[in-house]
């Protein structure tokens, strides 16, 4: 309703991206504590504009590191056509990348660079899908080439979750992963007192322009940081 009521006038005022960035920072923030989602951050959050890796374990993330910055993320393409999620998602400025689309590249890459050159951070989940947490998933080289043929900075970090003692696990009832539904999921989710969710982000920086190279590079980097999901 806040982003209805105020984006028309942030528009006029030439203040789109800003109150776009905002917002989500706010929305994420405000609902790990509706959630009862307890944050611990370990290592300092990347500044200034770069692009960040991170694995994937569930919607969960996005709220987990909407709440720590004002961040934009980047999807796959297939996400735009989704009910519901793809019109929130365009919304708020998600960039969309087309997997296996190489004519895409260059435009996707300069929606990128002037994102990070206006100081802006982009989050990209480039395991491609959400997983149990036993693993960091290879992480797929497509989605970093965008990142790869910028020359962007690729900061990175590892997500992981608990539950209480008596409760269902995490990989049960936090990580969102198989055929399991949205609707069974959030209510599971909702019935646990509280989730301690954990955030490492690492010191360096990548940059490569072999989006392979890159991948690896990335892939070993967070897999080195990630604690495993009960």
């Amino acid at each position: 309703m806040v982003w209805t009521l105020v984006a028309p006038c942030a528009w006029a005022l030439g203040l789109r991206r800003a109150w776009r960035d905002r917002c989500v920072h706010w929305w994420g923030s405000a609902l790990v504590v509706a959630l009862g989602i307890r944050v611990r951050r370990v290592g300092e959050i990347p500044t200034g504009g770069c692009l960040i890796v991170s694995n994937h374990l569930s919607y969960v993330d996005i709220l987990v590191l909407a709440s720590q910055r004002p961040l934009i993320f980047l999807s796959k393409a297939e996400v735009a056509s989704w009910p519901g999620i793809g019109w929130m998602a365009r919304a708020v400025g998600v960039l969309f990348v087309q997997r296996g689309d190489k004519r895409s590249l260059p435009a996707v890459a300069a929606l990128l660079g002037a994102e990070l050159e206006a100081g802006r951070a982009v989050v990209l989940f480039p395991e491609g899908t959400s997983s149990r947490g036993a693993e960091v998933l290879p992480f797929r080289a497509s989605l970093l080439a965008p990142a790869a043929e910028g020359q962007a900075p690729v900061a990175y970090a590892a997500l992981s979750y608990r539950t209480p003692e008596g409760h269902p696990a995490a990989s049960q009832s936090v990580c969102w992963w198989g055929d399991m539904t949205f609707a069974d999921h959030l209510i599971r989710l909702l019935k646990l007192p509280y989730v301690d969710a954990e955030i490492r982000f690492g010191s360096e920086r990548f940059i490569d322009r072999d989006r392979k190279v890159l991948a690896q590079r990335l892939w070993q980097a967070v897999q080195a940081q990630f604690v495993p999901v009960a």
